[in-house]
């Protein structure tokens, strides 16, 4: 018997975490699951969209009969529009991780946004923003140009300098801020994100060739828009978030935002969207591949549901 099939197998502080990770359309949330079930866990998202209630089509979001079979956290926390950082992400998902095992259940984190994953498996250390300070520095950039402001974090804090192109001005800014708020240099956090601590989680990635995931994505959008999707994106609309979708550039939210908005036919809002969902897998196998803790599984036809048995044996 596989440890995780057990019910009277202990869960304890130490255990890892387990995780199902990998681009989108990949057919995470079906394999989840199922994947839950047998290994006696719980759901904790890893999706950077999930949290906003009433986008629900358009990101893919479990149903009312998958969230019934196996509870699910981190999803409907937030109205759209709503401040929801990843300090404030990763305070919510740590305190539902501590009840979810004070229950005697497994942690099971599923979704493709990176940084939410790093930052809740690594208990990274997420230094503070302040718009005026990042006001002042952008104006700093704007009248003294971008090398220069480079060359005042290259004096302060050079192990930082070194890895920021001295033309990048968000990122130059977004240094001397984190710097001037915490009194620390800004390396001194960064350092952290190289460190991936085995004994945290163990993890299992799905893929598919890039020609076969470009095929699911377009044949998602074309199921979102059958299901529904502008009518939703209509009523977030209507409600008074359009303005955010769009600012925000919401994949598939900001493109029929334009479309109900008279400014791109129906035809072109679908084909953003699908080379933006494109884009946006490949930045996730990319961040994901940098992890040597994922444990990689190819998909079939149904997707990552068609590797359940291969990765309920790695994460037991």
């Amino acid at each position: 018997m596989l440890r995780g099939d057990d019910p009277t197998a202990p869960v304890t502080n130490s255990e890892p975490l387990l995780a199902l990770v990998g681009p989108t359309a990949t057919g995470k949330t079906e394999a989840a699951v199922a994947l839950a079930e047998r290994l006696r866990a719980e759901i904790v998202s890893v999706d950077s969209m999930l949290v906003y209630r009433g986008m629900d089509v358009g990101t893919a979001k479990p149903t009312s009969e998958q969230r019934t079979r196996v509870p699910h956290h981190l999803i409907d926390v937030a109205d759209p529009s709503e401040a929801f950082s990843v300090a404030r992400y990763q305070a919510v998902a740590l305190e539902a991780i501590g009840a979810i095992r004070a229950r005697g259940h497994r942690v099971l984190l599923v979704g493709g946004s990176g940084l939410y994953f790093r930052a809740l498996v690594d208990r990274l250390e997420l230094p503070g923003t302040d718009p005026g300070t990042r006001r002042e520095l952008e104006r700093e950039a704007a009248a003294v140009g971008a090398v220069r402001l480079h060359q005042r974090l290259a004096a302060a804090d050079p192990a930082a300098a070194a890895k920021i192109e001295p033309s990048n001005v968000r990122r130059t800014v977004r240094a001397l801020e984190v710097a001037t708020l915490s009194g620390r240099p800004f390396s001194s956090f960064a350092a952290a994100w190289e460190r991936y601590d085995p004994a945290l989680v163990r993890v299992a990635g799905v893929a598919a060739p890039r020609g076969a995931l470009d095929e699911r994505i377009r044949a998602r959008i074309r199921s979102m828009l059958e299901r529904g999707l502008l009518d939703e994106v209509r009523s977030l609309v209507e409600r008074g978030f359009g303005g955010w979708l769009t600012a925000t550039q919401a994949i598939g939210y900001a493109e029929l935002a334009r479309h109900l908005a008279g400014e791109v036919s129906l035809e072109e809002a679908v084909e953003g969207t699908v080379r933006r969902t494109k884009a946006l897998a490949r930045r996730q196998l990319a961040w994901f591949r940098r992890d040597p803790r994922v444990r990689w599984f190819g998909i079939g036809e149904a997707g990552a549901i068609d590797a359940l048995d291969r990765i309920v044996e790695h994460l037991s």
